[in-house]
């Protein structure tokens, strides 16, 4: 037994030769001269055989295909979305919670130590929630990438967009309330294998996550605008309205993970297993 990556012997090993049998006619009978002593043997590893190196290939392994790529991102990206649900799950409600004792502060005095793990859950919420969407978007970008090949591949037909206006049309505000629906459209329209020329129809997959992408990227916008109000009502309303952006990026990121999955779906078809075949059918033997 030897290692796999490193080549070396694992394991104690013992050097033993047999002679090859005398050349003789295939008419010949089969006869020894002398008389046999058993195999030679070594004291020590003999230097010759096969250098002690890992397996490898003849001929370098082919790179795999666009769908296989985004069936491999999709694995790793259906998880991280389905964590950054939990996230802000947990951000909004740390958010309602400050509410209520927003509410609560109003007729009597609150606990030093509630309010101050208020503040620690909804600070270490929001922050985490935060890094791992932002993870979780650029990883969308690199699967986008993947699945809008693989669907043209499959179509032989062309991607509509170049890599820059993916980019543009996901991060740049205004573009990015229609551009990313519309260009999911696009490849469940040409995954699916309809005509290249006809008019995307959406699956109502699709539009419900369109509408809670556009929600969340307007309640985005309007948070951040709203965080340079003063006031104490100002503030108080903040944070109902992170509230929401907190539940909107919860349901969005969830129905995102679904249409990771529909779509990597769609452009791996399955794989055909060939069956056994009947070809003929014999009829038993009689028995005595």
């Amino acid at each position: 037994m030897f290692c796999v990556h490193c080549g070396q012997f694992l394991v104690a090993t013992r050097w033993v030769a047999t002679p090859p049998p005398p050349a003789r006619p295939s008419s010949a009978p089969a006869r020894w001269r002398g008389r046999y002593t058993g195999p030679p043997s070594y004291r020590v590893t003999p230097n010759w055989g096969f250098p002690p190196l890992p397996w490898q290939r003849e001929r370098p392994a082919p790179e795999p295909s666009a769908a296989a790529a985004a069936a491999r991102h999709a694995g790793l990206l259906i998880p991280l979305l389905r964590g950054v649900a939990v996230l802000a799950g947990l951000a909004a409600a740390a958010e309602i919670w400050r509410y209520v004792l927003l509410l609560r502060s109003r007729d009597s005095a609150l606990n030093a130590g509630e309010v101050a793990a208020s503040d620690a859950l909804e600070q270490a919420a929001s922050w985490v929630c935060t890094l791992m969407a932002v993870g979780a978007g650029c990883y969308l970008l690199v699967w986008l990438r993947q699945v809008i090949a693989a669907a043209a591949t499959n179509s032989n037909v062309r991607p509509s967009r170049s890599g820059l206006a993916t980019l543009v049309g996901w991060l740049v505000p205004g573009p990015n309330l229609t551009v990313p629906g519309s260009m999911l459209a696009e490849v469940e329209h040409t995954a699916l294998g309809r005509p290249p020329g006809g008019r995307p129809r959406p699956s109502r997959l699709l539009l419900v996550w369109w509408g809670l992408w556009a929600a969340n990227v307007v309640l985005g916008v309007v948070a951040v605008v709203w965080m340079f109000r003063a006031g104490v009502q100002a503030k108080a309303d903040g944070v109902v309205l992170h509230a929401l952006v907190d539940l909107a990026a919860a349901a969005t990121a969830t129905v995102t993970a679904r249409v990771v999955a529909w779509l990597t779906a769609l452009v791996n078809p399955p794989r055909t297993i060939r069956l056994p075949t009947v070809v003929s059918v014999r009829t038993p033997a009689a028995t005595a």
